[in-house]
């Protein structure tokens, strides 16, 4: 008896260890290495391509209340991601390839879990399958699952570029992070006065875009989370000062005083030798990319190691198709997973992963399947891309509006965050000890 997972993401492994820790085989079928889309470079499985940032830390926040359920229920990526963070201020960062390097060891280590290296066309009807291709599903796969959802949807999303740390210019930036939390070696900052950012500002939203074919390039739909930051600023002059610019909770010790504006630099490995640009996805052609953010100060005579991109996802309409445990209504055999599901960020693509192993396995053990309370991130997720009353679907990340409102009301936002989090992790633990 075994179980088919289809993709080697972040929801595909998670699936594959949930579902081989309950002793039963898995058959993982990966692409990589022979075939790769255009978004992958490593040949190990779980590729961070956006950013590398697993959002908040805290507990007490929508995005660490999540990745703590997964600790709590013996997630492979929660294990991995503690074992390859990297500063981050308040966020939960990871040396990518170590992150991934280790997750592949993980899992072709597992006596349970054969990896075929292949690419998957049509949908297999030999055994309970998750689908967990991700949002790069191949073209002849997507066909195959488009024909039998009756549809899918598609958005596009976007990386943003990553720089050398010794080709920043430390005497135009500083290292801070906001509000002084997280150590100062979790962020670079590099800042801008008013004339250097409106300098930058205009020629930003009129540089040259790379062409995005069967879309409309002024005004594609994008997922709000990875937006480039060119159609971004196209809302207003400040939108950027307000969003992945904003100087709030920073001082230049250079002046004493808070920039006009501040680009944010993340560490991107372990030795420090690489940062991302934090909230610069882009589709900037990649000359453009060097000319425009080599404006900035402390990046005028920046290396980049790559480029911004910017490549299609595709989701399914999950309230019309999927059950709560994932399962398709239409055939309860299969499963999906992963952002494909509608589910919006790393960890919630592997919390989806986590969550249709285990029930495929209760499939297969004719038993009840799982089906976390609403009171918790992982419940409240899968509640949200089954609800059938949801119609403008779109993909929905964890946050804690989608949570079932607290008994009492609590003004104070860390509170009631915090309140939040106390439920979740107590219906949780009662949950998990029935």
């Amino acid at each position: 008896m075994y179980i088919n997972v289809l993709g080697a993401g972040l929801a595909g492994c998670e699936a594959a260890y949930q579902i081989a820790k309950r002793g039963i085989n898995v058959r993982l079928f990966e692409m990589k290495p022979n075939q790769k889309t255009p978004a992958h470079k490593s040949n190990d499985f779980c590729e961070l391509i956006c950013s590398n940032s697993l959002k908040a830390a805290r507990i007490e926040s929508a995005a660490g209340l999540l990745k703590e359920e997964m600790r709590r229920m013996d997630s492979l990526l929660m294990y991995c991601a503690d074992r390859c963070r990297v500063p981050a201020g308040g966020a939960l960062a990871v040396d990518r390839n170590l992150f991934s390097a280790m997750v592949t060891e993980k899992i072709k280590q597992h006596p349970l879990i054969e990896v075929i290296e292949k690419e998957v066309t049509e949908i297999p009807d030999d055994a309970v399958t998750v689908i967990a291709t991700g949002p790069l599903t191949s073209d002849a796969l997507a066909e195959k699952i488009s024909s039998l959802c009756g549809g899918s949807m598609h958005f596009f999303d976007a990386a943003a570029p990553i720089v050398t740390a010794e080709s920043i210019d430390m005497n135009c930036a500083f290292a801070a992070s906001r509000y002084d939390k997280g150590g100062d070696d979790a962020y670079i900052n590099c800042p801008m006065n008013k004339e250097e950012y409106e300098a930058f500002y205009d020629e930003l939203v009129t540089a040259e875009r790379t062409p995005l074919h069967n879309v409309d390039v002024q005004n594609p739909k994008v997922y709000e989370g990875c937006m480039p930051v060119e159609i971004l600023a196209q809302r207003g002059h400040d939108t950027l000062r307000f969003g992945p610019m904003k100087p709030v909770g920073l001082r230049d010790p250079r002046t004493g005083h808070r920039p006009w504006a501040v680009l944010q630099l993340r560490t991107e490995n372990s030795a420090k030798t690489m940062y991302n640009l934090v909230g610069f996805q882009t589709n900037l052609r990649f000359p453009e990319q060097k000319r425009v953010f080599g404006m900035i100060p402390a990046l005028k005579n920046a290396e980049f190691v790559r480029y911004g991109v910017m490549h299609r996802n595709t989701f399914l309409d999950s309230p019309r198709l999927l059950n709560t445990d994932y399962s398709l209504r239409s055939n309860p055999a299969i499963f999906f997973a992963g952002q494909m599901t509608g589910v919006e960020g790393y960890m919630e693509s592997a919390s989806s992963g986590m969550m249709a192993g285990i029930n495929a396995v209760r499939h297969i053990q004719n038993a009840l399947p799982v089906i976390l309370p609403k009171e918790t991130m992982t419940g409240s997720l899968a509640h949200y891309i089954s609800d059938e009353t949801v119609t403008d679907f779109q993909p929905m990340g964890a946050n804690l509006g989608i949570l079932p409102p607290l008994q009492e009301k609590i003004r104070d936002k860390k509170q009631r965050a915090a309140a939040y989090a106390e439920r979740a992790l107590e219906i949780l633990k009662e949950y998990m000890t029935q």
